[in-house]
């Protein structure tokens, strides 16, 4: 008998990188599963239907209260069956606050995104992705 292989279909997201003029990078604590807890960018899944520039903007309004214009793709990560496409953006207007699927939403500079990275409490490779996509915090 052969062997059946199932393959899970891979789930489209977006996340948004944004910058406050202090060179601060806009990141969000997970309120759910997966990540429970540890901080990543704002973003989720792209909805039937939608273009991957409205769902950065839904979902970056829905977690972060924020109203953002995406740009251009910065990279394209995959964590498990989430295939993820992560867009530079710009805000327009909003207040910062957590809502949705995050339990918190803050602005974060490089000695703080360093020391989250060593204490485990970003995702899994975020540091790392940032770094090699020059999208680390400039302040």
């Amino acid at each position: 008998m052969g062997t059946v292989t199932v393959v899970t279909p891979r789930e489209r997201c977006v996340g948004g990188i944004v910058f406050d003029d202090l060179g601060r990078l806009l990141l969000i604590q997970r309120g759910h599963d997966p990540g429970k807890g540890l901080w990543s960018l704002p973003g989720g899944r792209v909805e039937p239907g939608e273009t991957d520039s409205e769902a950065v903007v839904r979902e970056l309004r829905e977690e972060t209260g924020l109203d953002v214009t995406p740009h251009t793709l910065t990279g394209t990560v995959v964590r498990g069956h989430y295939d993820i496409h992560d867009y530079e953006c710009t805000i327009l207007s909003g207040t910062l606050t957590a809502g949705d699927d995050a339990a918190d939403a803050r602005w974060v500079d490089s000695t703080e995104l360093v020391a989250w990275d060593a204490a485990g409490h970003l995702t899994d490779h975020l540091f790392v992705t940032l770094r090699d996509w020059g999208a680390l915090p400039r302040s």
